[in-house]
């Protein structure tokens, strides 16, 4: 079945039996990632760009004859053109009969050039009240007629909050779905809704704790599950889905849980409305709930977490929280990934040298973590995209070496992440013109830490150039010359060579 393509107000029903349910048995919440954020952006609490699909089963009895089944407490973010219900039974009929939500974009428009009460207070904390008239739509400046005349809301020194009177008819105290049935006889059915809805992301958290010598750490991952809508889903079967599915919008995306948004909008007006027009605030949209943090660290007698479950979902990753959890509304919540396993790595200073380019100058190196996604290394599986945080343990403390980020990675492939840059470790390369055809280059690479470190450095040749000796044995990467050494404890290392220019 497809709905229709908005939550619209419902058209006069005929039918007299309505049936109601109130909540569903079973519930499964599968969250997609923010198509366009990026591995180490965080989930912005405020403004969650990402969707879920969401499964839940209800029993519910269907009267004979016609009958307006209505599913209440479903996500204020539904997408009502994906829904789908399945299970009515032999016999039932269905029809599409989407009530409008309750949400503060949906009271204000439905109270247009109707009076509401405006409750203002001022700097000092004084609160009055007064009558008013809404005379605009809910998208940009609220305009509102009182006593004193026409004014623009939220522009001035007082704080305003609207006061309606009683619910508007065809708007639920709950986000809720109704379609119309046609039954030949009653019968009790479980019925399966499923629906996509916006307003929910999630994101992958890596802490890797480096052993001494920084060639192993010990490293746990975990899974923050968010949920910006208004409606929160108890004991569910939540699942995360990693990589990065095509999603193509077939409209224009619904207003995120129907949140009223007001701007302050001035602009010149041919004729004023009052001699003297004061300007004040309007009904500012209600502050979004915090996002509070629930972290979960779910076991059984205390022991080890219960960690979550990598599944194949086609060229995607599908992972499973495998026990019910709370995936409650203005929420976030984190589960456990992956628990902490030891693995291999390798931590790698980086400077490339850009021949040519501000020749002689000195510039820090960078920080890499290099892991191969292999199970001889300790790992093996599908890595979802996420921000990565380093550790060194020094005494009874784990200080933090850097952060940085890493995209989804299979099994085989290796992640480099940069987590920052390393003053102690610095690279200097200086050119000298032989000819007019030659240029010999110096590249020197200092450490000053008290223990030795891998460097890396690609010669970024001029285009046609080619080098034709060299002081040191160079890899290839990206197609450019790659250097690789290590530095001993406070000590330097230099490479030499000549290269040949174009004609």
């Amino acid at each position: 079945m497809v709905l229709g393509a908005a939550l619209m107000a419902a058209a006069p029903i005929q039918a007299q039996q309505i049936v109601t349910s109130p909540a569903p048995a079973k519930v499964a919440v599968t969250i997609y990632r923010a198509p366009d954020r990026d591995a180490g952006q965080a989930i912005d609490p405020a403004w969650l760009r990402g969707y879920a699909l969401i499964s839940e089963e209800r029993e519910v009895m269907i009267p004979a004859g016609d009958a307006t089944i209505r599913f209440e407490g479903v996500a204020a973010g539904m997408m009502a053109e994906t829904a789908l219900v399945e299970g009515l039974g032999a016999g039932v009929s269905e029809k599409n009969l989407d009530a409008e939500l309750l949400s503060p974009r949906n009271l204000y428009a439905r109270a247009f050039g109707r009076p509401v009460t405006l409750r203002r207070t001022d700097a000092k904390g004084h609160t009055r009240e007064e009558e008013a008239i809404i005379r605009s739509a809910p998208d940009g400046a609220a305009i509102v007629q009182t006593k004193a005349g026409f004014e623009i809301a939220n522009c001035g020194g007082l704080k305003d909050a609207i006061a309606y009177d009683g619910l508007p008819e065809g708007l639920n105290a709950r986000p809720t779905l109704s379609i119309a049935t046609h039954a030949a006889l009653a019968q009790k059915a479980r019925v399966r809704l499923t629906y996509l809805a916006w307003g929910f992301d999630w994101q992958a958290h890596y802490v890797v704790k480096l052993a001494p010598g920084a060639q192993a750490a010990e490293m746990t991952a975990w899974v923050t599950l968010a949920n910006g809508d208004t409606t929160g889903f108890a004991q569910a079967q939540a699942a995360v889905v990693g990589g990065k599915p095509k999603f193509e919008q077939s409209r224009e995306e619904p207003a995120q849980t129907q949140e009223l948004v007001l701007h302050c909008q001035l602009s010149p007006v041919q004729a004023p409305l009052v001699e003297t027009m004061p300007v004040y605030a309007p009904a500012p949209p209600p502050a979004p709930v915090a996002m509070m943090a629930d972290v979960v660290v779910t076991a059984k007698r205390m022991m080890a977490p219960v960690v979550v479950k990598e599944e194949v979902l086609g060229d995607l990753r599908l992972y499973r929280v495998p026990m019910p959890t709370n995936v409650a509304a203005h929420a976030q919540k984190q589960v456990a990934l992956m628990a902490a396993r030891r693995v291999k790595l390798g931590l790698i200073h980086r400077a490339d040298v850009d021949v040519g380019a501000q020749d002689g100058e000195s510039r820090q190196a960078r920080i890499r973590l290099r892991m191969a996604n292999r199970k001889v290394d300790g790992l093996g599986l599908a890595l979802p995209a996420g921000g990565v945080a380093v550790v060194q343990q020094v005494g009874a403390a784990a200080l933090p070496v850097g952060e940085g980020a890493m995209d989804d990675k299979a099994v085989g492939e290796t992640a480099n992440i940069e987590i920052g840059a390393s003053p102690q470790v610095r690279l200097e390369s200086r050119t000298r013109r032989i000819n007019d055809r030659e240029e010999a280059i110096t590249a020197t690479v200092r450490n000053a830490n008290r223990w030795p470190v891998h460097f890396e450095s690609q010669q970024l040749l001029p285009d046609g150039a080619r080098m034709v000796s060299a002081s040191a044995k160079l890899g290839r990467q990206d197609g450019h010359p790659l250097w690789a050494v290590t530095i001993p404890a406070g000590g330097k290392v230099s490479l030499r060579y000549r290269l040949q220019l174009p004609r």
